[in-house]
């Protein structure tokens, strides 16, 4: 069931990186072309060139990762009484609000829609994925508050 999801999360990083690539390289390109050599002493635009293509190629290296991570990934089903885990897709109701989070091994903050669902996708580095681990479906949590509905 959730190949479906993990295919859709591939192509999406992958596109994300294929548009990403394009972007840095071209901000390279612009950072060493002759034709933006300083003019004068407050003229910044190599400067300010040469850090976004910096700051780009450093994006380009942290999504190769992520797509490497999934690309690595396998999501197995979980049933109403198993334990929320690396992998788990979940439905949650945070404060009043319902919403689906996918504990991922990388790309967090990533959303995208699946079976009529917006998902967002959690590292582990964030604190949710960590409180949500080990939890159960019906299982809730205070500060703030937190009900897991289903999981998946």
């Amino acid at each position: 069931m959730k190949e479906r999801l993990l295919d859709l999360i591939r192509a999406e990083l992958r596109s994300r990186f294929d548009r990403l690539s394009r972007a840095a390289k071209e901000a390279h390109a612009a950072a060493t072309d002759p034709g933006s050599k300083a003019e004068g002493k407050y003229d910044t635009r190599s400067l300010e060139a040469s850090y976004l293509a910096t700051g780009q190629a450093r994006q380009v290296e942290e999504l190769a990762q992520d797509v490497a991570a999934f690309e690595a990934a396998t999501l197995r089903d979980f049933g109403p009484d198993d334990e929320i885990e690396a992998g788990a897709l979940v439905e949650v109701d945070l404060d009043g609000e319902s919403s689906w989070f996918l504990l991922a091994p990388a790309a967090g903050g990533l959303e995208l829609e699946w079976e009529g669902r917006d998902i967002t996708l959690l590292a582990p580095s964030s604190a949710l994925y960590g409180r949500l681990l080990g939890m159960k479906m019906g299982d809730s949590a205070e500060n703030p508050a937190l009900f897991v509905s289903e999981v998946m």
